[in-house]
Order: C-alpha cells, then structure tokens, then sequence
C-alpha cells in the first residue's frame, strides 16, 4: 500500500562523523535541533498509572518536548464523577509525577450525566460486557476543561487507546489539527479476553460487536501508530484505507547490577497478569520448594480479588505497589526475572523492562508477543511453556546463583536488544519520523 508507513527500526546513527541517512539522524543527535519549537500537541489518554500503558504516555510526553513542543497532557477518567478536582484526580496526579507535561489536565463525565440516555444505553451494554459503549460514551460525556477547549493553538493532538477518541474529536473540531491514534492492541481482544470468566448478563458481548465499535471510533484518526508487529498486521488488514506506523515503546532501562538471591516477578493489575500469576502460584512455585521469590507491583489487589485463598496462601511474596527507587533495587539485586505469560495481546511493557536488566530470564514464550525478536539462543534467556519447566528453571538458577554472572549484565544479549530497539534515543527519532512524514505540522 503506498500509504503504508512502518517504522520498525531506530534511524540509524551517524558513524565515523559520516551521515548514512542523509542528514536526518545527525540532525536529530544535535541537542539545537528542535523541530517542533513554537507547536503545541496535546496528548489525549486515559487517566491510569500504574501500568505498562502509563509509560507510554511518559515517554510520548518526553519525546515531544525534547523535540521542541509544548505539551498538553488531558488524562481523561473512564468512572462517573471522576473529574478535575476530585479525590480521584489528586489521587492520580499525585501517582504520575513522572509525566513531565508543560499543562497538565484531568477531565471526566460529570456524576449527574449517569442519566444521559447515550450512558444508560451504554451502561446496559457494560453489564453484557460491552466495555467499548461504555468507555467510549464516558469519553464522549466528558467535560473539557475550559483552558484547553478555547486554547488559542493546538498543532498536533496525539490519542492514546480509541476509547478516547470522541474527546481528541472534540478538540480537532476547534483546531482543525492532525490526529495521531496510538492503538495501544485490540482492545476488543482483551475485552474478550476479560469476559472469559467475568460474570455478565447474557447474552455476553461478542468479540466482533466490540471490534465493530472500536473500528468505528478509529476512524476520525489520520494516522493510526501500533505498539507491536503483530498488533499492526491485524489493524492494517482490518482497516487497510488508513494510514499505519509501527512503533515500539519507549521504556526506561533497570539497572544491570550484579545480581542477588531473589527472583523477582513484577506485574500491574490486569486480567492477562493475574492469569499468569495464578498459573506460576498453582502450577511452578510448589514445584520449586526453597527458592525466594518477591512479587512487585499492584497485581496484589488483583490476585486478592480474584483469588483470595491463592493470595492468602501467599502474601509474604507480594511488596505491592513501589516508589521507581525501590523497583530499580529490585532488579538490581534480582537473581533472575520471572515473566510467566499464560494470556494476553500486545507488547508487554515489563518484558522490555526485564530485557533492559541484563538479568536472566525465565520465561514463557508468551511473554515475548510482539516485540519482534528471537529469544531462542540468548544466553541470559530460558523459555519453559509448562509448570515443571518453568520450577526446573527456577531451581537450577537459584542452584547455581553464583554463577549468573551479574558483572557482564550490562553486555548482555537482551540489554544490546533493549538498546537498539527501546531505548528512549530510538523511541525519539522515530516518532519525529513519523511526525515529519504523516503530520505535515
């Protein structure tokens, strides 16, 4: 298609003070180059912390203001009465100190619009599982802040997840600017996913009712950016008439330390993880009696819903929730690093965080969807599909802790990989060359 773009790989950097690819990347190395000085882009997302998409947003936010931008971040909350001012939007921003924005904004769907007859309808459809009526009317039924809907510019407005997208729709309509939409997978496979074992009225929402809806709601986009290979194969053949760019996440390095005793799981609170968790609580860690293990992150509120007795069974293990100091400890003095992915779509934002440690791996196959990578041959990697692999692995690395080699982690295999293809330097000349050929600002 000629109106295909794909940007799978970093623009290559300039060697032996030569300029392979005519310029652009030596223009986009000099700290004076900033391309979009005097633009402003507002980045349009859920309002969620937390979590892998979270991050994305961060290093969106970054990016555009390393390149010169002023950037407008409006984090739009998907539960009634959660608006500006609000305990839930303190409660947010106080979490997200690390979205570095130049104005940062809450928006949300007044209480009083429960009685909006869009959001009973979509409300009806929610206890079905039609999360995308819903969400996307809590979009629709947000109120703007005022310094954003009557703001004297917007060049560029980047959307993240196309359950919000009425709201980027609504501030095009003033500014008559691009929209960029970040896919972020899809979301109608995770919702089915979800409904698997969620209970629901029947008859349940099916897969291709909610693809539908989201298809539907992309369609305003001028140009639709995909996390992950196999995410941007589906939606280029589901919506070959637009314009698609792959583009792998930026995420911030762990350190490559020296490693320690523990092995370390680290996971958010979402269905997919809480799949996996289970999976190794039942089915690996009684396999692998003695070896430590410390669980990281907020999939303890999860597993404590989901799986109460499992989680009571095991709590010693979880350190919930971290300040980024204490994770960076973490992976710092972790043994080896857990990814045991049994479920879920989409790049997996911790995996590339595990990849940046230089730490041993033991992993599914699962684990490393998307990335576009071949982990078969990697050194400090071990992929094992079933319980008693993945405990054999488990035992054989804590057997042999003293040998894994913490002093070449920053060479290993998967950080060379985390450097080339996910670092923020990659991440940043990418997005540009997306801007500068799609944009037109």
């Amino acid at each position: 298609m000629k109106d295909k773009m794909r940007v799978r790989e970093p623009l290559a950097p300039p060697m032996n003070g030569e300029n392979p690819d005519g310029g652009a990347a030596a223009r986009l190395a000099a700290p004076a180059f900033l391309p979009l000085a005097g633009k402003v882009v507002t980045l349009v997302h859920p309002a969620w912390h937390s979590c892998g998409s979270h991050q994305v947003f961060v290093s969106q936010a970054r990016a555009y203001r390393s390149l010169g931008a002023k950037v407008v971040s409006l984090a739009l909350a998907d539960t009634p009465g959660w608006i500006d001012g609000s305990p839930a939007s303190k409660a947010y921003i106080s979490a997200t100190g690390d979205l570095d924005a130049d104005t940062r904004l809450f928006a949300g769907m007044p209480l009083r619009k429960i009685l909006n007859g869009g959001f009973l309808s979509a409300g009806k459809q929610w206890l079905h599982g039609n999360y995308a009526a819903t969400w996307l009317e809590a979009a629709r039924l947000a109120k703007i802040p005022e310094t954003l809907a009557r703001a004297p510019r917007i060049d560029l407005i980047h959307c993240n997840h196309f359950f919000c997208m009425p709201a980027a729709v609504r501030l095009r309509e003033r500014h008559a600017c691009p929209i960029l939409l970040d896919t972020h997978d899809l979301q109608a496979r995770q919702y089915a996913l979800r409904n698997r074992s969620s209970v629901r009225l029947p008859p349940v929402a099916s897969y291709e009712d909610m693809l539908a809806s989201e298809l539907d709601a992309i369609r305003p986009a001028d140009l639709l950016i995909h996390l992950n290979a196999e995410e941007a194969d589906a939606f280029e053949k589901l919506v070959p008439d637009k314009r698609h760019a792959l583009l792998y996440p930026a995420v911030n390095a762990m350190p490559a330390g020296p490693g320690g005793g523990d092995l370390i799981i680290v996971a958010s609170a979402n269905y997919p993880n809480f799949l996996g968790l289970r999976w190794f609580l039942r089915e690996v860690l009684p396999l692998a009696p003695g070896v430590p293990v410390r669980i990281f992150g907020n999939i303890d509120g999860e597993l404590q819903s989901r799986a109460p007795d499992l989680y009571k069974a095991h709590a010693a293990l979880f350190r919930g929730r971290v300040e980024t100091s204490e994770l960076h400890a973490a992976y710092h003095g972790a043994l080896a690093v857990l990814l045991p992915a049994t479920a879920g779509h989409g790049i997996s934002i911790k995996t590339i965080e595990a990849l940046s440690s230089g730490a041993p791996l033991i992993a599914t196959q699962l684990a490393f969807r998307g990335l576009g990578i071949d982990v078969a041959g990697l050194a400090n990697v071990t992929v094992a599909e079933d319980g008693p692999a993945f405990a054999a692995a488990l035992r054989l690395a804590y057997a042999n802790g003293h040998l894994a080699g913490g002093a070449n982690r920053q060479f290993a295999a998967t950080r060379r990989i985390y450097e080339q293809r996910f670092a923020f330097e990659a991440y940043r000349k990418s997005l540009w060359a997306i801007v500068e050929q799609a944009a037109n600002i």
